[in-house]
């Protein structure tokens, strides 16, 4: 109807105003999605200056044309360029021009493609988040590009409210950590790697299989309803346009671990992998070596190659196959200090030494089937390969202390820990959709399986006292084996196997303009295998003197175990025997270990309904969710009687109804307001009582989560979202947002240091509500412009304020807390997150050098809560600042120079005792990272 009124209006004007000249009018559709209107493309008359650009709905006009015969030219950028000849134009005659853009020529002998479609661009995420449903926003392979990001947990921080914690993959969502959110590829869930962690770790996925990230802030009925702060969905690449292929390689340093002698644990290889999985882990005790080795030079590379091509069947069908495989490493050498505190000071490390090395292989294929422009069908296929090794040393200059002395002195205690992880991940999924526009009738489906291998194999750690002994330099004097229980030296070994199938389908009626119903099914079935054992050293004399640190290959060699007894220097023990066998000296059982089973099966349906002549779109719904969660756990010690097996269960029927609306002010802003209630569920790791031990923080689950001590205690957070957002799409590349937020949390769930010797942090229903109110802020504006109106400095930031308030109280149960205050802030909630970035992309003959500033802060959050008169262990605030210079050298060749963590700032957890004093837990600079990085295109 838009398309006719605007023929109307141009007859009548070109009548008035203009008897002797014609026009050109038209509707510009994308071929890529679905023949979806292409808004804010070019449209020129070929050789002159009349032109005009496409509104939201792909209208254009082009008016006053001189009668005549015109090459038109239709263009977007990271869009294919349209030539449309011999459109002729007649006085007083309106030329109407249908065209669609798409990935590759469709046999129409009036259109030339010059080059391929993306959908990855800045201009089209925009205008994805202009018409998207719900409160959204996206960063495309484009901006990840322009500003050097690396991997999606660094590009979801450039979104306003989110921020990352430097040195680790943690992304925090509105204030709100892991376990608010969730974690999606291409719509299918995504599973954790880290037992520790709701999410997978977002660092995993490289720029090189990313198309574009969105992140979800207001729930809408096809999400899972364990859903609160948001949910990221990571869209992979898939090829369309032109057969290409492009090559990549790069190398750099960091400033703190060049010139380093690096150390890695023996036995891991340069590219992440561990070959001892099918040992048994006693064998390996027994029969590998302890001591650290040369790692070589810390000198980063990178290097991937990726490529893709079609085959065209006919004008509508064809296959876009796309594969990528890369490769990336890291060097980090980190010097700071640490101390471990419960209710008093436990122990304390003035000079702290930290080698880590990280290497990720990642493989992505892709083949997508274009039956017709109805039909579509697409197969992903992911694989990652993430290692990273830590060779730690605590205590190095002599200095370190510890509370259960049991020498003449507190002098000199140390802890030397050797630790490697690997993280493999295999995810398959099949996704389809189907479009009839006439009809009015489109689905979509998806179903996925994913599996996890997360392996940490032969940690090794080994405290020491008197060190101060060893630095000396005599030789008379050494230190000894700090020894008060014999797993003070130890071998940890620990396996997670994790198997999902997920999917999902949602049709589409289209009744009218105004009203169209959506429903839809999704499910997901979950298993996790967890185990763990250790082996601890038993020293036949407390007093050994070790008269070589560097080498203690010479002690733990199985020539010294004590067998038979009395003729060895130590005995290998274990907590759970083989029935049957003793506990020293023998093979062991896992101590520790748990199975989770995760089902959830979920229905939904919501309405689009438009009013006011389609200004206002309202989107009522409901989701129906089962979801069932058994976990049973086995852990030897104190904690649970040995030998026990518990399993705690829930299944629970949960009824979530959301409303989304979209207001248009005018063609180019939107007031977006969304209410919605929604649920948190613990997570296997939050249940299952094993503490996994570092070197000065312990953390483990509470069974508790699940229904309380007795069992009258709720299973999940119900939460109450409301949203309220304003946007000015001030143009294709430029935005101003303002959002603000309210949720109410039933039943918080906080993770919190107990009040016990052990400091042990576990997570804990700590009160009856919640409160989190919150400010976002987003503006992107071109400062400066081109001769041809191009943007060429452009700047952006957002900016977002996070109020947080809890209710505290005393809980008992299996494991027990207790708080000297009543409220406190949320764990894991910064007040204020700030995001920037300043790009500048001038024209140098017919290249554009892109430069690009980019930085972030984010203000003191709770790590965890601390118990009775302990305070909290606070992250401190954090500002990072990156610098991005991407050069082309030819059409096909690129340079590029990243500089990243340029300030280099102190990474800092602290927690203040009973009477206000500081204390460190960690502290430690990451150092700056440059490199260097060439990209060849075929």
């Amino acid at each position: 109807m838009k398309t006719y009124l605007i023929l109307l209006f141009t007859i009548i004007s070109t009548a008035a105003f203009s008897q002797q000249n014609g026009s050109i009018v038209g509707k510009l559709t994308d071929k890529e999605l679905n023949d979806e209107p292409l808004a804010f493309a070019n449209v020129l008359i070929q050789g002159s200056t009349q032109g005009t650009t496409s509104d939201v709905d792909g209208l254009f006009e082009i008016a006053d044309v001189a009668p005549g015969t015109y090459t038109l030219v239709i263009s977007f950028l990271g869009y294919e360029t349209l030539e449309i000849p011999n459109v002729v134009v007649e006085s007083d005659k309106v030329t109407e021009v249908n065209a669609g853009l798409g990935a590759s020529t469709f046999g129409l002998d009036e259109v030339v493609v010059t080059t391929s479609a993306r959908q990855d661009s800045e201009i089209a995420l925009l205008l994805q988040q202009k018409k998207a449903l719900v409160i959204q926003e996206s960063i495309g392979a484009e901006v990840l590009t322009r500003k050097g990001i690396g991997d999606a947990a660094a590009a979801v921080a450039q979104i306003a409210g989110i921020s990352k914690q430097q040195g680790s993959s943690n992304v925090y969502v509105r204030g709100l950590g892991d376990r608010y959110q969730n974690t999606t590829l291409n719509g299918l869930s995504l599973p954790s790697t880290n037992v520790n962690k709701k999410n997978i770790d977002l660092d995993l996925f490289g720029s090189d299989v990313i198309q574009s990230i969105g992140v979800s802030k207001a729930f809408s009925t096809n999400f899972y309803g364990d859903f609160s702060a948001g949910n990221v969905n990571i869209v992979s690449k898939a090829h369309t346009g032109k057969a290409y292929l492009s090559v990549s390689a790069g190398s750099g340093l960091n400033s703190a671990a060049i010139g380093e002698d690096f150390l890695l644990n023996e036995g891991i290889s340069y590219f992440g992998r561990y070959n001892r999985y099918d040992n048994n882990p006693f064998a390996i005790v027994l029969g590998q070596p302890v001591d650290p080795v040369d790692g070589g030079s810390p000198i980063n590379v990178n290097f991937g190659i990726e490529g893709g091509f079609s085959v065209v069947f006919n004008e509508e069908s064809r296959l876009n196959f796309f594969g990528t495989a890369s490769f990336a490493n890291g060097w980090r050498f980190r010097q700071g200090e640490a101390s471990d505190f419960t209710n008093t000071l436990n122990s304390s490390y003035p000079n702290v030494d930290q080698y880590i090395y990280n290497a990720t292989t990642t493989a992505l294929a892709n083949i997508d089937y274009i039956a017709s422009s109805k039909f579509k069908l697409q197969y992903r296929s992911l694989y990652i390969n993430s290692a990273q090794d830590q060779t730690e040393f605590f205590g190095v200059n002599g200095e370190g202390t510890i509370r259960d002395d049991i020498g003449d002195t507190d002098q000199g205690f140390f802890v030397y820990n050797g630790r490697f992880n690997q993280d493999q991940i295999f995810v398959n999924q099949l996704l389809g959709e189907f479009d009839d526009e006439e009809k009015g009738f489109e689905a979509n489906w998806g179903f996925g399986y994913n599996k996890v291998l997360s392996d940490e194999p032969d940690r090794k750690r080994f405290t020491l006292q008197n060190y101060q002994l060893a630095l000396d330099s005599d030789p008379n004097t050494n230190p000894i084996f700090f020894d008060n229980v014999a797993f003070d030296n130890q071998r940890f070994f620990q396996e997670i196997e994790d198997d999902e199938f997920n999917g999902f389908i949602n049709v589409k009626k289209q009744f009218s303009e105004n009203f169209a119903l959506n429903v839809g099914y999704a499910g997901r079935r979950k298993v996790r295998n967890f185990n763990a054992i250790r082996y601890g050293y038993e020293f036949t004399d407390n007093d050994l003197e070790i008269t070589d640190v560097n080498n203690l290959n010479e002690i733990f060699n199985v020539s010294n175990i004590d067998i038979p007894n009395g003729s060895g220097l130590w005995d290998v023990v274990t907590l759970n025997p083989i029935p049957g066998q003793s506990t020293v000296n023998r093979p062991g059982l896992p101590d520790s270990q748990y199975r989770g089973e995760l089902n959830v099966y979920a229905g939904h349906i919501n309405t689009e309904i438009q009013l006011l002549d389609k200004k206002l779109l309202l989107i009522p719904g409901i989701r129906f969710e089962n979801f069932q969660q058994e976990i049973t756990y086995d852990v030897q010690g104190d904690i649970i009687p040995p030998g026990t097996s518990t399993t705690v269960t829930s299944n629970d029927n949960l009824l979530l109804p959301s409303l989304n609306a979209r207001y248009a002010l005018n063609e180019d802003m939107n007031l977006r307001g969304s209410f919605s209630v929604t649920a948190s569920f613990p997570e296997f790791k939050e249940v299952a009582p094993f503490v996994y031990e570092d070197v000065v923080i312990r953390y483990g689950g509470n069974p508790d989560l699940l229904g309380g001590a007795d069992g009258s205690g709720p299973n999940f957070s119900e939460i109450f979202n409301y949203d309220l957002k304003y946007e000015w799409f001030l143009s294709p590349r430029e935005i101003i947002s303002l959002g603000v937020f309210y949720k109410q949390i039933k039943d918080p769930v906080n993770r919190v240091t107990a009040r016990d010797a052990t400091g042990d942090q576990r997570y804990f229903r700590t009160g009856d509500q919640a409160d989190v109110f919150g400010v976002e802020l987003e503006f992107r504006k071109n400062i400066l412009k081109d001769v041809e109106d191009n943007p060429l400095l452009n700047l952006g930031f957002n900016l977002a304020w996070t109020d947080t308030n809890q209710d505290l109280q005393s809980v008992g149960g299996t494991f027990t807390t207790s708080f000297n205050r009543t409220e406190s802030e949320l764990e894991g909630a910064s007040d204020i997150i700030f995001n920037t970035d300043l790009s500048f992309t001038p024209t140098i003959g017919k290249f554009k050098p892109k430069a690009t500033l980019v930085g972030s802060y984010f203000s003191d959050r709770i790590f965890a809560l601390g118990a009775g008169t302990v305070g909290d262990i606070t992250e401190e605030s954090v500002t990072t600042l990156n610098l991005v210079i991407i050069n082309p050298i030819t059409e096909n060749f690129e340079i590029g120079l990243t500089a990243r963590n340029l300030l280099n700032p102190d990474i800092t957890l602290s927690q203040t005792d009973q009477v206000g004093n500081r204390l460190i837990i960690t502290e430690f600079k990451d150092g700056i990272d440059v490199g260097l990085s060439l990209k060849y295109k075929f």
